[in-house]
């Protein structure tokens, strides 16, 4: 029996305090506090923490009930940055997304008034049950970080993050993601069902009056601010990567080009995505450089959502991450 394909399935080592300010130490720190909160899922929430450092958006997918709302909510919360959740519906409108112009009787002028968007991490919640036209609203916003009204650009605030949900199995009422939008995402992350016993754990944490609608009285605090943030990414983008590693890396999305599963390969923002992932993971490991193993750590989420497979290979069995497996397989690694 295979081993079940799961995201950064080893999860970094918190790296030894260093005196002064630690962007490190704080940000490791998100997991425990998330934790209150939500049993298990430390994956997801290291995937979250990777978006932020690299300034990229992350598509969350799991079935219902595996608390993926939560999850969002909670790291949030944990963070001295704004946060605003946006429910997505079938009659959602693009000006309800970035904001629209209003009239003001009293100047007899029309004033713009701030969609959700302007905040630091934007929660999208069931991405996929909006229509194209809204969401098309958002492919500027997630890669100008602006919103563009009457020819007039308004920058989004710094950070700014998307995290957007979806359920996998409903497809009733839903609108697939178009793959311009997809690939705007830096990572996709499966949101798993819990163990056994972290299941056992969510139970006991509602026996003893645990209410998810309520963070502060789970205990949750502030851990990281924004100033540990920019200096986290000053910091990743320090981090080292030899030419050598950096060919694997284009050389993983060449060859999902070229596999007969799939009709769509990975596009070069997916090479690029795999560089500053990569980085930030190799970092938060406590490390200056980046080695073959920091690219397959993070290669399925990052390319999961920027393949598409062939009908044939589908109506087969296969999936995405069987054929990426394939490919992490058969590309030499680097010495």
């Amino acid at each position: 029996m295979t081993e079940p394909l799961t995201d950064f399935p080893a999860e970094p080592p918190a790296p030894h305090p260093v005196a002064g300010v630690d962007p490190r130490a704080a940000l490791h720190r998100l997991r425990t506090e998330v934790a209150k909160a939500v049993v298990g899922q430390e994956s997801v929430v290291t995937g979250l923490v990777i978006a932020l450092l690299c300034r990229g958006h992350v598509l969350l997918e799991g079935v219902p009930g595996v608390a993926k709302t939560l999850l969002v909510r909670a790291f949030a919360a944990a963070l001295d940055l704004e946060a605003k959740r946006l429910q997505f519906t079938p009659d959602l409108m693009p000006g309800d997304v970035t904001g629209s112009l209003v009239f003001d009787p009293r100047t007899a002028a029309f004033t713009f008034r701030e969609g959700p968007v302007f905040t630091n991490l934007l929660l999208a919640d069931e991405i996929n049950r909006t229509p194209p036209k809204t969401q098309a609203a958002l492919l500027e916003v997630m890669e100008e970080r602006q919103v563009s009204v009457e020819g007039t650009a308004r920058p989004l605030p710094t950070p700014f993050i998307v995290a957007a949900t979806q359920n996998p199995i409903e497809y009733e009422g839903t609108y697939p993601l178009p793959e311009a939008q997809l690939d705007r995402f830096l990572v996709k992350l499966s949101v798993p069902l819990p163990t056994r016993d972290e299941e056992l754990g969510v139970l006991r944490a509602h026996h003893a009056g645990f209410d998810p609608r309520d963070l502060k009285a789970a205990g949750i605090v502030q851990v990281a601010s924004a100033a540990d943030l920019a200096a986290g990414r000053v910091a990743v983008a320090r981090v080292g990567v030899a030419d050598p590693v950096l060919a694997y890396m284009v050389d993983l999305c060449r060859a999902t080009r070229v596999s007969p599963s799939l009709e769509l390969g990975a596009s070069p923002r997916g090479a690029t995505a795999l560089l500053l992932t990569a980085k930030a993971w190799a970092w938060l490991s406590g490390r200056e450089y980046v080695t073959p193993d920091d690219v397959k750590a993070v290669a399925r989420a990052v390319l999961r959502h920027r393949v598409r497979l062939r009908p044939e290979a589908e109506l087969e069995g296969t999936t995405a991450e069987h054929v990426l497996d394939s490919v992490l397989a058969t590309v030499p690694t680097p010495r």
